[in-house]
């Protein structure tokens, strides 16, 4: 008899996901889903550090490659489709590993999270985003703390989209947003393997792979993707190091500090990241990649799914 399981694993950018599930997907007959919110997004492979074509060719992915860098995908959309990727995976007799560090979409899933199915409200969303431009996002969350303290509570004031999509959902339905985030987990046993690092040691890593980014064509990919008439200011541009390049190619900033502000900004996602995956959160199982090998990471793994299948 078939077993559902699933495998989670989370971490801060550049601690080593990639290569940990590639590994493990090959040893246990898995299939990766992606829990990145960038990825979904064609022709942004560089600065989101996409597991290569090579890569994809040896282990099957999902939700990757999925929309146009103009589209958007909602918190909801995504908790969908990776259910269903989840279940088909499962009912082939394979192992789902969801991957990523994008907090809100593998707690979604993990925890079940019962999400609102309020559609996006473009001419909302245009008046809040021309008022924190013209008086500061701190005149915006204002509004989301008077109408939901609850989630204004929860809800970093700098995540601008967010505290958006928490006033949209909130006047539109008539509901709190807090009051819909009530949560059902899946009815299967799931594994989180959480990958850390020391912070120092971490950050130069991230910094090694802007290094690489930019040797690999990570202008170009920028350039191409303005030239398509995509532009800065979209959603998806809003992953680390596509708005200071953008910046970098209409000449307001030379390439020395476009580096160095991405170096800035993904120290600053790392931060962000580890208020996510919590190292106190008992719910994860946590390595420290400094201290142990892969290999003691994927004996772990494997020996959790023999012992749930055979129990």
């Amino acid at each position: 008899m078939l077993v559902n399981l699933l495998v989670a694993i989370v971490g801060p950018t550049a601690v080593g996901k990639t290569a940990l599930s590639l590994s493990l997907a090959q040893t246990c007959n898995g299939e990766i889903v992606s829990a990145d919110s960038r990825q979904v997004y064609r022709g942004m492979d560089i600065g989101t550090a996409k597991a290569t074509p090579a890569e994809r060719r040896l282990v099957p992915h999902h939700l990757i490659d999925i929309k146009m860098s103009d589209e958007t995908m909602s918190l909801g959309e995504y908790q969908q489709l990776a259910s269903v990727a989840i279940a088909d995976i499962q009912a082939r007799g394979g192992v789902p590993i969801l991957v990523g560090g994008t907090g809100q979409y593998v707690q979604a899933i993990v925890e079940g999270w019962q999400i609102p199915r309020v559609s996006p409200q473009p001419e909302l969303r245009a008046e809040l985003e021309k008022m924190a431009e013209r008086e500061g996002k701190e005149v915006v969350f204002a509004r989301l703390r008077e109408i939901d303290p609850d989630s204004a509570a929860r809800i970093d004031y700098h995540n601008l989209r967010r505290v958006i999509r928490a006033i949209e959902v909130t006047e539109v339905s008539g509901r709190p947003f807090s009051a819909w985030q009530t949560k059902s987990p899946p009815p299967y046993p799931i594994l989180q393997v959480g990958l850390t690092r020391p912070r120092e040691p971490l950050y130069a890593r991230a910094d090694v792979r802007i290094e690489q980014m930019f040797a690999q064509g990570f202008l170009a990919e920028v350039e191409r993707l303005l030239a398509a008439g995509y532009e800065a200011d979209l959603p998806s541009f809003s992953s680390l190091g596509y708005r200071e390049v953008a910046a970098h190619l209409s000449g307001e900033i030379d390439l020395d500090e476009t580096k160095a502000l991405i170096r800035k900004h993904t120290r600053q996602f790392i931060r962000r990241q580890y208020n996510w995956f919590s190292l106190d959160d008992a719910s994860i199982a946590w390595f420290d990649l400094a201290e142990v090998d892969e290999s003691l990471i994927i004996e772990t793994v494997r020996e959790w799914l023999a012992s749930q299948s055979s129990g």
